[in-house]
């Protein structure tokens, strides 16, 4: 039986004074997904108070929203929003509803998260979970990963740059567009030494390459992820491993790329073969090699492939930030000095 959509009785004109008062009353249909939808002891409702500042009561599947117009607007597009998320299966944690009311300042919230009319939604499916955008720029960085060859995401850390690109990767191996799927970073020192540490090579760059086994596992199980390691499928080196190869029929995502030389660089994006796919993630304003910034083969190729046919640029900043919403602030308070 087809589930009914959540009713939105409005009781109220649309937004257009923000510090007009406004109350608005919603009835939703699928009383299972109450308990979800409200937060252990109102949770998520108590979060869109408090970001909103409107007040919420809610009583048995009817919700009633008052306060300023503008704010009683969207906690109401919230609201759907996340019913709609729950009902297509997703996950809805507290960093999914903060992201939620960030993107309720766009004017298209609704298309953000159920896509366009007459298209499909927006999201990458993986084994372990479903991705859906979390801003809106995740929204134009997804339809590039779907699209173009060659992909820049530049931004600060806690933007999703990295994770989205493995899931896309993940994605795409598992239906077989790919036949493997490679993940770069170059070993770079930030303040720390590493290389007094015992093992073989694999064991000494491990440490480097950690963020991205750990974005691994959470798109595939364990056991999967270890499996197409063994087999060659799943590759995981630095930067120096990719000198002197074609990277045919593969998803290729190079990390940290702010930290490689420009020939670094020049090389990696030269290694690319038919039927692959390069994302190329970095923080231009966290380069840790010398020389800083004005060394940067990150910024180097950005500014000299800019507006080049098959290569999108997404460039996320601080609103972007998809963690913790004190990991935003920290990164604008950074910013602010100049870092």
């Amino acid at each position: 039986m087809a589930r009914k959509p959540a009713r939105a009785h409005e009781m109220a004109p649309t937004r257009s004074d923000p510090s007009r008062k406004a109350r608005a009353e919603m009835e939703f249909d699928e009383a299972t997904i109450l308990g979800a939808l409200f937060g252990q002891f109102d949770a998520n409702l108590v979060l869109i108070e408090n970001r909103l500042g409107v007040f919420i009561s809610a009583r048995g599947n009817r919700v009633q929203i008052e306060g300023a117009e503008d704010g009683v607007a969207r906690a109401r597009d919230v609201l759907k929003a996340m019913h709609q998320r729950l009902i297509q299966g997703h996950e809805l944690d507290p960093g999914a509803v903060e992201s939620i009311i960030v993107m309720s300042a766009e004017p298209t919230l609704e298309g953000i998260v159920s896509g366009d009319e007459g298209t499909p939604p927006i999201m990458i499916r993986t084994r372990k979970k479903t991705i859906v955008p979390r801003s809106a720029t995740q929204i134009e960085y997804m339809k590039a990963l779907a699209s173009r060859d060659v992909i820049f995401a530049l931004g600060p850390a806690g933007t999703g740059k990295t994770y989205v690109a493995v899931a896309q990767a993940v994605s795409q191996l598992i239906t077989g567009s790919v036949q493997r799927l490679i993940l770069s970073r170059p070993a770079v020192e930030a303040g720390e030494r590493l290389g007094f540490l015992p093992g073989d090579m694999k064991e000494k760059v491990d440490p480097y390459l950690r963020p991205l086994y750990d974005a691994l596992y959470d798109c595939m199980p364990p056991e999967q992820v270890e499996r197409r390691i063994a087999s060659g499928e799943i590759e995981i080196a630095p930067i120096a491993f990719m000198r002197g190869r074609t990277l045919a029929d593969a998803f290729v995502i190079l990390d940290e790329a702010q930290n490689t030389t420009r020939e670094q660089m020049k090389m990696f994006l030269t290694r690319f073969g038919m039927n692959s796919r390069m994302v190329i993630c970095g923080d231009p304003k966290q380069v840790d090699i010398p020389g800083g910034p004005a060394m940067s083969g990150l910024n180097d190729a950005v500014a000299r492939l800019e507006g080049v046919e098959g290569i999108a640029i997404t460039r996320f900043s601080v609103a972007d930030v998809v963690r913790h919403p004190i990991v935003g602030r920290i990164v604008e308070a950074y910013e602010g000095e100049g870092a």
